[in-house]
């Protein structure tokens, strides 16, 4: 049994608020058995680790600097997740050309590095051989061993899949660096959607409307995108392909037609429409567009989303007074209201692991970011700077939240660690919608 005893462990879906804006404009690395640093425990102490310089095989020259972009983006993306401290290459004390098999570990504990990145590489041209490990240098072994194969255009590539063994092996899950989040970005008096990478990069365009389009909700395969548009005057609900194409008209009653989850099997959308004079919350089968209302209530239901086996949903509704957090059956039967605390609780969005669900809360005039568990209890706080944050959005895995940071007047898409640490911005834009894996 592997243990870590040498390290303290300290450390809307368019919402109800976005709706009234949209009307005003790794296989387990040694033995049979692991156990998992929890990263996700409120005490949790980042990775301690050093990325030594790479060496090179061959007599040619490092023409690229390989030896050091190599340690130097193995170091941004480890950063990029918010579970490692990366260790100053200017505190190092081994010599970076000893032998990969030749390592005194005594030289990275003694600078506080529980863990440890060397690597080697040799080209020849465009071709481009990666060998990456990494020890834990406490125990004095090696964890996991990788070797690529390659063209130098797709070292990136090397870097993210090693960033991913790292992670599966100290975690349990990889990374979630092949998903994309979809948001909406605005462009004048319009809107367009876009999609991004978890690092930031591959900013994509997805509609060219020229008019307001809205709440990007991404099918479970990864490829279709379903959102609502004013293209042809009202708002209407579209699905398009992400392979391209102008996206297909899947709604169009009087009123309003809101994109809103998609099923986990991909065979139904929620929706909210307005067609029978209130906004009540409704389930369409993607391929006839059959309707099944689900909400029967004066008040306005709005902001469904699935739970991650598809038994029941939780949205919206201002039943009680104010905007609240419900629960009920896919079939719209057994509501519960699931939030007490609060009196302004939107943009629900359910956990991977079905356990919990996020929300936008009002605290101060100023929205922030909840997690309330689904069977009720107190809602813990994970955003509190003065800067507004909204819709969150789960990453597959269940450890990151996409939200939307309004500072300044400008909406920002951003990411944060479930615990409300380590923000980091991916672009302007707002109403982020977390992808599955891409394959």
């Amino acid at each position: 049994m592997m243990t870590f005893s040498r390290t303290t462990m300290k450390y809307k879906i368019l919402s109800f608020a976005a709706f009234f804006m949209l009307i005003s404009f790794l296989a387990p690395c040694l033995g049979a058995a692991k156990d998992y640093i929890d990263i996700d425990a409120p005490a949790f102490q980042k990775f301690p680790i050093a990325v030594t310089v790479f060496t090179k095989g061959g007599t040619d020259s490092d023409k690229e600097g390989l030896a050091i972009w190599f340690p130097d983006n193995l170091s941004k993306y480890l950063d990029m997740t918010g579970y490692f401290n990366i260790l100053p290459r200017k505190a190092f004390i081994d010599d970076p050309a000893r032998s990969q098999g030749n390592i005194n570990f005594g030289d990275w504990t003694t600078i506080g590095a529980d863990y440890l990145v060397k690597g080697h590489f040799s080209g020849q041209g465009r071709d481009l051989s990666v060998e990456m490990r990494l020890y834990d240098t406490v125990r004095g072994v090696l964890l996991r061993e990788k070797k690529y194969s390659a063209r130098t255009n797709d070292r990136k590539d090397m870097v993210i899949q090693f960033v991913n063994e790292i992670l599966l092996v100290l975690t349990g899950e990889r990374g979630v660096f092949n998903t994309q989040i979809a948001y909406v970005h605005r462009q004048g008096r319009n809107s367009e959607i876009r999609t991004v990478t978890f690092d930031g990069s591959a900013q994509k365009q997805v509609t060219n409307y020229r008019s307001l389009t809205l709440a990007p909700r991404w099918s479970p395969d990864g490829q279709r995108i379903s959102f609502t548009s004013y293209r042809d005057g009202n708002p209407d609900f579209y699905i398009a392909s992400m392979k391209g194409g102008a996206g297909k008209k899947v709604s169009s009653y009087p009123g309003l037609n809101l994109s809103a989850a998609w099923s986990p099997d991909g065979r139904k959308v929620l929706l909210t429409l307005s067609k029978d004079g209130n906004q009540e919350i409704y389930a369409m089968d993607s391929a006839s567009g059959y309707l099944q209302r689900l909400t029967y209530d004066h008040a306005i239901d709005v902001s469904p989303v699935w739970s991650p086996d598809g038994k029941r949903i939780a949205f919206v509704s201002s039943r009680s007074g104010s905007p609240q957090i419900y629960t009920m059956d896919s079939d719209g039967k057994n509501v519960k209201r699931l939030t007490h605390e609060g009196n302004y609780n939107t943009s629900p969005s359910w956990s991977p692991k079905g356990d919990k669900i996020a929300y936008e809360s009002t605290v101060g005039g100023v929205f922030q970011i909840f997690i309330i568990s689904t069977d009720g209890g107190a809602a813990q706080q994970v955003t509190s700077q003065g800067r507004e944050h909204k819709h969150p959005s789960w990453s597959p895995d269940g450890r990151y939240l996409a939200i939307t940071v309004k500072s300044g007047g400008i909406d920002r898409v951003a990411v944060i660690n479930a615990n409300g640490t380590n923000i980091r911005v991916l672009s302007e834009g707002s109403n982020p919608a977390w992808s599955q894996y891409f394959k």
